[in-house]
C-alpha cells in the first residue's frame, strides 16, 4: 500500500474531518481513507456504503441513537440515487 502525506491542510479542513471520523466512528486515517476511495473510486465507496448499512442495521454494536441510524441510512440510500 502506498502513503501519502498532505501538507498545508487549512485548520478548519482538519476539524472538519476530524468530526466527520467521530461521527463515523472512525480515526481520522480510516475517514481520510474512505474520503479518497470515495472520490477515486465511486463503485467502490458504494460497496463500502452497503456495508456500512448493514454495520448500522444492527450486525455491529454502536453508541448510536435510533435517529442518527436512520439518518446515516437514508443519507446513503440518497447518495446511491443521484
Amino acid at each position: 500500500m502506498g502513503q501519502i502525506i498532505v501538507r498545508q491542510l487549512d485548520e478548519a479542513v482538519i476539524e472538519a474531518v476530524k468530526r466527520r471520523a467521530q461521527a463515523n466512528n472512525r480515526s481520522m486515517e480510516a475517514e481520510v481513507r474512505a474520503i479518497i476511495e470515495a472520490a477515486a473510486l465511486p463503485s467502490l465507496s458504494r460497496a463500502s456504503s452497503r456495508k456500512s448499512i448493514l454495520e448500522l442495521a444492527g450486525s455491529v454494536p454502536s453508541n448510536r441513537s435510533t435517529q442518527e441510524i436512520v439518518d446515516e441510512i437514508r443519507k446513503l440510500r440518497d447518495e446511491w440515487n443521484d
